[in-house]
């Protein structure tokens, strides 16, 4: 059974960048899509057009993600490993990482990546949720994909912990196995990103 995030009735908003997710895939093509979840069912029924495999990994109820402070508690590779444990021939075509690096710091990025490296390809692309400002207040949003142009978004009912930005410029130095394709400034000072892994 599919559990999805508490949260309050959906809005939409269209995207400028989503379609360059989808502009080069034949519906025929078989793809492999990294959701961090928490898991929509918009986004399941949306995907489930496309021959594909899902894998949902919702590191957004793992937050706050921390450095350990004793030394029997897991590292932060360790705590990433264990939530992106997928098969060996895994190579994901599409990530979507949310806003889920507003809540991580730059120590966990890296260790995100480094975890998430080994299942990247040439061709892989990414979409995501940034801030224009460090100064923007928490959205507390959940999104989902209703069509190839279209967001779905509710808010959550709780905050979620660990709110720390990162603006563009320091996410592109963070996120350093991917380069930004284009970015689009929304509502609320909220940059919506598209990324291409590097080869």
């Amino acid at each position: 059974m599919l559990t999805t995030a508490r949260s309050t009735p959906l809005s939409t908003q269209p995207s400028k960048l989503l379609p360059s997710l989808f502009e080069h895939i034949d519906e025929d093509e078989r793809l492999t899509i990294l959701d961090v979840g928490p898991a929509q069912q918009a986004t399941v029924d949306f995907f489930s057009r496309y021959r594909c495999q899902l894998h949902v990994a919702d590191l957004f109820s793992e937050l706050p993600i921390n450095a350990p402070i004793a030394d029997t508690d897991p590292t932060l590779a360790q705590q990433f490993e264990q939530t992106l444990s997928f098969p060996e021939d895994t190579q994901f075509d599409i990530c979507l990482f949310w806003d889920l690096f507003n809540f991580l710091s730059s120590e966990a990025i890296a260790a995100f990546l480094n975890a998430l490296r080994p299942y990247l390809h040439t061709q892989s692309v990414a979409h995501g949720f940034a801030v224009h400002n460090l100064k923007t207040p928490q959205s507390n949003l959940l999104y989902s994909i209703q069509s190839p142009d279209l967001l779905g978004m509710k808010t959550r009912l709780s905050a979620l912990p660990g709110y720390a930005p990162h603006n563009q410029s320091q996410l592109k130095t963070l996120l350093d196995c991917f380069s930004f394709e284009r970015s689009v400034l929304l509502a609320d000072s909220r940059l919506e990103l598209l990324l291409r892994a590097r080869g």
